[in-house]
């Protein structure tokens, strides 16, 4: 069976013969550990395939803003990077002032793609997150008009990627949580925010396609939410949201894209990945599915550590409780 098979049979709850498996490796690591890296890839053929025989170019620093220096995306937020291989941030917003919103466009040309952070990741960049925040507490007109603007302009680039796109899923991206809570109360999420996911996902549904969303941060709280918008695979990160908190509101009702602890790999010896990753298959695995595992390796990460993340995902592929 293979992996794209094992994925949705564990997304619709029939039965994978194995967990579907992922490690995502950032640009930087592979800057900073090049071959010694390529050798750990080399030997775990279950989580990265089998060598295609290219060789890899090991400075790719990544898409453009994971590049050193400053870049402008297509609706003028400015994003500022100092180290080659990682992702940048927004720190010029376009729209600094609320009374700007009125007579703000969005892009004219659609990209056919979405990038990592499409609604709500998209107005803290346009307005910038404390103005965004105040914007929330005041709800003054101006942000139902400036989610109504990113939700169009969503919409039609929806149109375009459904016309083109043929995986049985298609992948979002966009960080709803904070490390502790979420950036506004679950209430005031479902009335501004709710909307948009369901409006999008469902329309993704109704082109015979399901849903899987990334998303970073504390938001345990409203995964029924998401399940509700029609998210049939959720990639939550287990630190900031709890093991306990995911069994609870994830297990046999949405497939969980576990996100290991990517907080604890850089310090943590080789020999806690093996309990970390089993108590977490122990705790969200089934022999009906219901769960995928993601590892994030980032620079800070040492090599034996990379070894071990890589040896206990294989090794607990085939377990469930």
């Amino acid at each position: 069976m293979s992996q794209l098979d094992d994925k949705m049979k564990a997304m619709h709850f029939e039965h994978p013969e194995f967990i579907p498996l992922r490690a995502s490796i950032m640009p930087a690591a592979w800057i900073k550990y090049r071959e010694r890296l390529e050798e750990i890839v080399q030997n775990h053929p279950i989580i990265f395939g089998e060598s295609s025989g290219t060789e890899r170019d090991f400075d790719y620093p990544g898409p453009e803003t994971y590049s050193a220096g400053e870049h402008i995306d297509n609706w003028g937020c400015v994003w500022s990077n100092i180290t080659e291989g990682m992702e940048a941030i927004v720190t010029r917003h376009p729209i600094p002032e609320r009374e700007d919103i009125r007579t703000f466009k969005a892009p004219a040309v659609l990209k056919g793609s979405f990038p990592h952070g499409f609604m709500y990741l998209r107005l803290a960049d346009l307005r910038g997150f404390e103005e965004l925040m105040i914007d929330f507490a005041e709800e003054p007109e101006e942000l139902q008009q400036l989610i109504d603007i990113v939700l169009e302009y969503n919409m039609q680039e929806l149109e375009l990627i459904l016309a083109k796109h043929r995986a049985p899923y298609f992948a979002f991206g966009d960080d709803l949580g904070m490390q502790a809570s979420l950036p506004v109360s679950p209430q005031t999420w479902r009335k501004y925010l709710k909307p948009c996911y369901m409006k999008m996902y469902q329309r993704v549904h109704q082109a015979g396609i399901d849903v899987y969303m990334h998303t970073d941060g504390h938001i345990y709280e409203i995964i029924p939410d998401l399940i509700d918008c029609g998210v049939n695979v959720v990639n939550p990160q287990i630190r900031a949201n709890g093991l306990d908190n995911l069994v609870r509101v994830c297990k046999g009702k949405v497939c969980v894209d576990l996100d290991l602890d990517r907080q604890m790999f850089p310090f943590c010896k080789p020999e806690e990945i093996d309990n970390h990753v089993h108590e977490a298959v122990e705790a969200l695995g089934s022999p009906e599915g219901g769960l995928w595992l993601t590892a994030e390796i980032g620079p800070d990460v040492p090599l034996a550590t990379i070894e071990a993340i890589c040896c206990a995902l294989e090794k607990y592929r085939g377990y469930y409780s």
